[in-house]
């Protein structure tokens, strides 16, 4: 009997609590970025795991695995659910768990379909494992609307496979991630099921091995491939509020808040000043009740020939017509008139998904019902550059920034990134945020430009660095030079073309792998 097999048998109750204990430990990844390896260590376990188990047993420990490296990577949620939403504490922690648990059975499909087509063949089957793993994720990123928060290539973007960032993108990333573990940790459930192991094992441990070795060695003696060149630099001003979400849309607080954007805006010498997500909370009537004339003296100040430009954050819209969470640009160059509305929204926080309602009303977020943006807006031109917005969340669709790669002449030089992640408090949720935009800059190879409400508020280089930030949860405004970039990455111009297309076909083609088994190797 295999290793694989008595681990399906006798040994199963000590397999979940194992896969548990590696499900979370691997989300530490998409935290401190010097753990990469854990995930590699991580999944090898989860491929070992199912090795020679039943259809059904495969299924229970991925989901194991998933929910627990989905509850530890998304435990924020609980907090603004319950201190902001103000939803009691056993409904807001039940929905975190349920929500993991929810999309981990993409990840508990995958691993059944894996046993069920296991060969015994090492490399074969970690070419079926990680097409299965990218399947899953992709689905996850996806289907009803998507949530990809946490996929596995996050955790990779100070690691070796970083380089294939700007080729394959976050998902492909994950896929090879999952491939190196799946060898490891088949070539090792193969080795101990025989007395007389063949060279399939070491085979596989070498090209385990490969996958990390050649994209770290041609990192470091050939540098990562540039595909864009230098386009127009800005000066840029970037601003955090510090306002705790609690205190966003507190009457009292208000004025000194509206103040504080004004002047920020207004001060500072820069080509371009960027504000957080909502940095003016209020809708342009209610605006006008509370402060008039706030915002005819800010199209004013931007209006000037040859001064600052901005972008500012600021719902939009009324009851007739429905609401959008937007951002205004204003310049001499487009006054007024520069508009993105938001196109990707977030599930319960900003749409109510159909048959929900009465979940959203058990708790108090204000504005969550918004109308979408347009698919492929314009970007917001400023001395040369184009700079694109996007909003909060909508960093982690990576296929979706890319459309605006379509056409190489307008394609945007510079990304904005507006978020307010106070919802979730001093939590892992912004370096988590913060990587993920890193990995966008090198996808894409465009600099990021991140103006947060409680941080990470930070400028990101082409090449994924970190070239200056402010401390999260202080009040500050942060400036620096942005090198914009032209040219297109092979990643946008697939994605821009056909989205994630093809990466569901190499799943698919994956996945229908002939599944021919070697009798007793199979360790059924």
């Amino acid at each position: 009997m295999s290793t694989g097999a008595v681990a399906g048998r006798g040994r199963g109750a000590l397999w979940l609590p194992a896969l548990a204990a590696a499900g979370a430990l691997q989300s530490l990844a998409c935290v401190h970025t010097a753990a990469w390896p854990l995930p590699l260590a991580a999944i090898a376990l989860l491929a070992f795991a199912v090795q020679g188990t039943t259809p059904g047993q495969a299924a229970l420990r991925g989901w194991v695995f998933g929910t627990a490296w989905l509850g530890a990577s998304t435990w924020w949620l609980f907090i603004s659910m319950h201190r902001y939403g103000g939803l009691p504490a056993p409904l807001a922690a039940a929905a975190v768990a349920l929500l993991a648990g929810a999309l981990s059975l993409y990840l508990a499909a995958a691993m059944a379909w894996v046993a069920r087509q296991r060969s015994g063949r090492p490399v074969a089957d970690a070419t079926r494992f990680a097409a299965a793993w990218l399947a899953a994720e992709l689905a996850r990123g996806v289907i009803f609307t998507g949530f990809p928060w946490a996929a596995s290539g996050y955790g990779q973007v100070d690691g070796p496979l970083a380089v294939l960032a700007p080729f394959i993108g976050v998902y492909g990333i994950g896929a090879l991630l999952a491939w190196a573990g799946a060898l490891l940790g088949g070539s090792a459930e193969a080795a101990l099921a025989s007395p007389r192991p063949t060279g399939a094992p070491r085979t596989a441990v070498v090209l385990a091995l490969a996958v990390l070795a050649l994209p770290a060695g041609w990192g470091i003696a050939v540098g990562p491939p540039q595909f864009t060149r230098a386009g127009a630099a800005l000066q840029v001003a970037l601003l955090q509020t510090n306002i705790a979400q609690d205190e966003k849309f507190a009457a009292e607080r208000m004025p000194a808040t509206l103040a504080w954007v004004a002047q920020a805006l207004t001060s500072v010498q820069a080509d371009l000043v960027v504000t957080p997500e909502t940095a003016v909370p209020l809708l342009p009537d209610q605006l006008q009740d509370l402060a008039p004339g706030y915002w005819a003296a800010l199209q004013r100040h931007f209006a000037q020939p040859g001064g600052p430009a901005a972008l500012v954050g600021v719902p939009l819209g009324d009851y007739e017509n429905g609401y959008t969470n937007s951002v205004v640009g204003l310049s001499a160059a487009a006054g007024a008139g520069y508009r993105y509305d938001k196109t990707h929204l977030v599930p319960f926080g900003e749409f109510i998904p159909t048959g929900f309602r009465w979940f959203t009303e058990l708790m108090h977020i204000p504005l969550g019902d918004f109308n979408r943006g347009p698919l492929n807006p314009p970007s917001f031109a400023v001395k040369g550059a184009r700079v694109a917005p996007n909003i909060c969340y909508e960093d982690l669709f990576g296929e979706e920034l890319a459309r605006r790669f379509a056409d190489p002449a307008t394609a945007p030089t510079v990304l904005a990134n507006v978020s307010n992640i106070g919802w979730f408090g001093d939590t892992i949720a912004i370096p988590q945020h913060l990587g993920i935009s890193r990995l966008r800059s090198l996808e894409l190879q465009r600099p990021m430009l991140r103006a947060t409400n409680t941080g990470a508020t930070a400028v990101i280089d082409h090449r994924g660095v970190v070239t200056a930030a402010l401390a999260p949860f202080t009040v500050g405004v942060l400036q620096a030079t942005v090198q914009g970039r032209e040219g297109l990455t092979p990643f946008a111009r697939w994605a821009a073309a056909f989205g994630l297309w093809p990466l569901w076909t190499l799943a698919a083609l994956g996945l229908a792998w002939p599944a021919r088994r070697l009798g007793a190797g199979a360790g059924r």
